[in-house]
């Protein structure tokens, strides 16, 4: 082994070792294990860098140049902190309030659930239902395989934990609000996620990552997803980290028959953000939509990766993401698809787009396609380009100014995405936020030489 790969598995090891009391699980024999294992992969696993596939175009030596403490005690210094500032107007919904990686009860809202749902912080359910959790903790997110899942694993301190019986729909929202909140050190969360939809169920989830200032920290988020048959779940992830923040969720989301998943995740924020979603089809006719947006502007980097494996036959994915990128900005989209040789009548479509406002924001797209099947419906591609001059120039012909006429087509790009998210007070929240960063970069950006075209 090298010795920047020494050096690196060693930032690992660190932070397991400053955080083995982040949560007491010796009475708990199945989660101990599983503690127990994730730790003996960290030794074991190949560090990711830059000659791996799958971190080919991100490297993580910004996050290993920091040295994150672990926030094991419950973060209480809430006082100073409005939480109207941070809840979208108008928005009903049951709420879970997430403060450093740690739940906050008192400023949560899961009061009147409907019969048949569970909505509450993992780290509680682990005392009062274990054999619950026993069932589904690591069916999907295998801690063996991935470096930072085991990190996440071998950290559990807290989450989510969504459990919807058989044929309930839940009646609105269900919201999950990630508070990172500024302090001196820079601190490191593993929010571990539990969501299980019994069959015939539905649910609206709505995650989002905020920070009320910008200091360095790092989100390590890992969510499993498991729907049942001909459950349904929209999921719609709003990423809007600290200017300094780093980020990484992994969702692994299991399919049973008939199931529908319709995601939508928004990357606004943070210096260094990774999503990767792992979706596994484990019976017939399951669906899963998945949508995006990312911006990435001066010493940003969004990535997104996605993993689709149509492992049976007579199911259907569709991928549509979006990227305006801008200043020095850099965005990685690596999204693959594998259609296995018996996974006939397969519908699987994949596309990226990209919007470079500047000449020297970057983008590395690299759409994936493999079908050992011979009956299927498949596409991939992507496109990378400016802003239309003819369409500007149109614009400016209708008395439009300049600056005005290239925000109206960003937000003509953005909308396709935007407007999947059928919940008003989210859809509108994004809409504004878009239109504050576009404001800021049509003004200080677009009108100098290095605007593009």
């Amino acid at each position: 082994m090298s010795a920047a790969n020494e050096k690196s598995r060693q930032w690992f090891e660190n932070l397991v070792n400053s955080g083995q009391m982040a949560l007491a699980t010796d009475k708990l024999k199945w989660l101990d294990d599983a503690r127990q294992q994730a730790r003996q992969a960290i030794n074991t696993l190949p560090v990711p860098y830059r000659k791996q596939e799958e971190w080919r175009y991100t490297s993580i030596d910004g996050l290993l140049r920091q040295e994150f403490q672990p926030v094991n005690e419950q973060f209480t210094a809430l006082q100073a902190v409005d939480l109207e500032d941070w809840l979208l107007p108008d928005m009903d919904s049951y709420r879970l309030v997430f403060a450093n990686g740690r739940c906050v009860p008192h400023l949560s809202n899961t009061e009147e659930l409907p019969d048949g749902v569970r909505i509450g912080s993992l780290r509680a359910a682990l005392t009062t239902d274990p054999e619950l959790l026993a069932t589904w903790f690591g069916q999907t997110a295998n801690h063996q395989q991935h470096m930072f899942t085991a990190l996440n694993t071998a950290l559990i301190n807290d989450g989510v934990f969504v459990h919807v019986e058989p044929g309930v729909k839940v009646d609105k929202p269900i919201e999950v609000l990630y508070l990172s909140l500024a302090l001196e050190d820079a601190v490191i969360a593993h929010p571990r996620n539990l969501v299980v939809m019994e069959a015939g169920s539905q649910a609206t989830l709505v995650e989002r990552f905020v920070s009320t200032g910008d200091s360095v920290y790092f989100n390590n988020v890992l969510n499993e997803i498991i729907l049942n048959e001909s459950a349904s779940l929209t999921h719609h992830r709003v990423q809007d980290e600290s200017p300094r923040g780093y980020h990484l969720s992994s969702l692994f989301l299991s399919q049973q028959k008939k199931s529908k998943y319709r995601g939508t995740a928004m990357a606004l924020g943070g210096a260094w953000a990774r999503t990767d979603y792992r979706v596994r089809f484990q019976d017939e006719e399951a669906v899963c939509i998945l949508n995006g947006l990312y911006l990435a502007g001066e010493k940003q980097l969004t990535d997104f990766h996605l993993d689709i494996d149509h492992a049976k036959p007579h199911c259907a994915s569709e991928e549509n993401f979006r990227g305006i990128l801008y200043g020095k900005g850099r965005a990685v989209f690596d999204g693959k698809i594998v259609v296995a040789k018996d996974a006939q009548k397969s519908d699987a479509h994949l596309h990226n787009s990209n919007l470079m406002l500047t000449r020297s924001a970057e983008v590395d797209t690299k759409p994936q396609l493999e079908i050992y099947a011979d009956d299927v419906k498949c596409s991939h591609g992507t496109t990378v380009g400016q802003l239309d001059a003819e369409q500007v120039y149109y614009l400016r012909s209708r008395g439009i100014e300049t600056a005005t006429a290239k925000k109206m087509l960003c937000l003509g790009f953005a909308d396709e995405i935007i407007n999947t998210i059928e919940i008003e007070p989210l859809r509108q929240h994004v809409h504004e936020r878009l239109h504050i960063t576009l404001d800021q970069v049509v003004t200080e950006q677009l009108q100098t030489e290095e605007v593009a075209p």
